[in-house]
């Protein structure tokens, strides 16, 4: 009996440091064309931005049947483990629901399905919280209740090259994508209770950069006890100099960076960076 912890592909956590941090990840899939592809197994981020370019019309996304959890469900339950899954928005994807419909089929109790109510580098804060807690022992209702506290918390800014994917891609209303028409404006997003929202724009990249590097200062400080991490789709160039203007003004040594994966690049679109920290 021990604590299986199970994520899906949008953490962007590699299947190396899956099976190094001991955990299951369960892909979704982007599909071009006929031809689909499950992030992470079948399509390197590299080659899924190759792809981007090249398409004629954006790829599209799909989440995990209830198939692709219930085997890791049946395997826990005849081990007698708890099973702690933590998953993408479940207002920016179906994969919350099939996780729900898995645990109604496997029928069975100890199977705790938190809806992190945010993505990409975000919801890799919050597995490696999950897996932390679980080598240091902790019970896995302790576990969920800690992760629930901490996922409040969880702030995540970005700078996309424009709204065009996002809206493409349903996550965001024709209204909201118009801003991003604007000429030499770089549009600037958030994701916040799983809903991507539009809080601003700025004239041009450094400028844009500038602003998200003053959000920590505008959320009111963050925790240092967990990292901070940045992420970028297809060209990291603009994530580099985040990375400075944050060490720069906050003294920063905890940053890693990350590529952004499959999915949420079709709907980012190349040339973005995000900034994903825990607030005070």
């Amino acid at each position: 009996m021990g604590i299986k912890i199970i994520t899906d592909s949008t953490s962007d956590i590699s299947i190396k440091e899956a099976a190094q941090m001991n955990i299951t990840l369960v892909p979704l899939k982007v599909i071009f064309g006929d031809k689909e592809y499950k992030e992470g197994v079948e399509i390197t981020i590299e080659g899924f931005y190759e792809k981007l370019v090249k398409a004629e019309r954006l790829p599209t996304t799909s989440q995990p049947s209830p198939d692709d959890f219930l085997k890791y469900f049946e395997e826990g339950k005849a081990a007698g483990d708890s099973i702690i899954v933590l998953v993408i928005a479940a207002k920016l994807s179906g994969t919350y629901q099939s996780a729900m419909i898995a645990k109604e089929m496997a029928d069975y109790d100890d199977i705790h399905i938190i809806d992190s109510d945010t993505t990409t580098c975000a919801l890799r804060i919050l597995v490696e919280q999950a897996v932390k807690l679980r080598d240091e022992g902790l019970k896995a209702e302790d576990i969920v209740t800690s992760l629930m506290d901490l996922k409040d918390r969880i702030v995540l800014y970005a700078m996309v090259d424009t709204l065009e994917f996002l809206h493409k891609g349903g996550r965001l209303s024709k209204s909201s994508a118009i801003l991003g028409t604007l000429l030499k404006f770089k549009p600037l997003i958030t994701v916040k209770e799983g809903v991507v929202g539009v809080v601003g724009k700025e004239r041009g990249v450094n400028k844009a950069i500038g602003r998200l590097s003053n959000i920590i200062d505008e959320q009111g400080g963050y925790d240092s006890s967990y990292p901070v991490y940045l992420g970028y789709t297809a060209q990291d160039e603009q994530c580099k100099l985040l990375k400075d203007k944050l060490k720069e003004k906050y003294g920063l040594k905890n940053m890693t960076m990350y590529p952004v994966g499959c999915v949420v690049g079709t709907h980012a679109g190349p040339g973005a960076c995000m900034v994903t920290y825990v607030k005070k």
